[in-house]
């Protein structure tokens, strides 16, 4: 059954956010409809403002609404340290993780060449670019542990073959808390590869 053209107009529009499918964008434009319209006039005018202003910082890609984000802007930041990421989501994940206290690339992606993805695409020149110039002394690959993550940090790591930069991976393993019972064999393998002495 279909409605007025500007509710499937905004149901279909629901639609393009990830894990949304038709019932689920219903029940938001619905809503909204129904006990929400303030909160959907500010998510409207939330969301032109974001789609006008946000752009990728000119540094680290990260988004932001200025040339440089917040973390780039930082002098402290820049310690010679580089974790490269995939997405925003990831280098938020490390932030609140609380430990790392260097600067970021973000790939904004992975190398995918099946997608028509390649290193054009993700800003690997600007990456290797960055690091020459910056005079960067440890490169992190915290790329995904996902076979598009895993070549994408070789691809890397060939390309900066013969600098001088350390380049290490994170390490992919156990979970704390995780029964190895419950573990699958790739995540066994890596474990048994990354492991380390028992310091006291």
């Amino acid at each position: 059954m279909a409605f007025s053209p500007l509710v499937d107009e905004l149901v279909e529009s629901l639609r393009c956010l990830p894990g949304v499918g038709q019932k689920t964008a219903q029940r938001m434009a619905f809503h909204l409809l129904e006990r929400g319209r303030t909160g959907g006039v500010r998510l409207s005018d939330a969301l032109r403002k974001a789609m006008d202003g946000v752009r990728r910082c000119e540094s680290c890609q990260n988004f932001a609404d200025t040339e440089r984000c917040g973390i780039c802007e930082r002098p402290e930041r820049h310690n010679g340290t580089l974790c490269v990421v995939e997405s925003p989501s990831d280098l938020l994940a490390i932030e609140q993780a609380g430990d790392y206290r260097g600067a970021y690339f973000v790939l904004m992606g992975h190398l995918s060449p099946i997608d028509g993805v390649g290193p054009e695409e993700i800003g690997i020149e600007r990456l290797i670019r960055r690091v020459r110039d910056e005079s960067i002394s440890e490169l992190i690959l915290a790329t995904n542990p996902t076979v598009e993550g895993e070549a994408t940090a070789h691809y890397i790591s060939d390309r900066l073959d013969g600098s001088n930069v350390l380049i290490t991976r994170l390490a992919h393993g156990i979970p704390v808390g995780g029964e190895l019972g419950y573990v699958d064999g790739f995540t066994l393998t890596h474990a048994f590869r990354g492991r380390k002495p028992l310091s006291d």
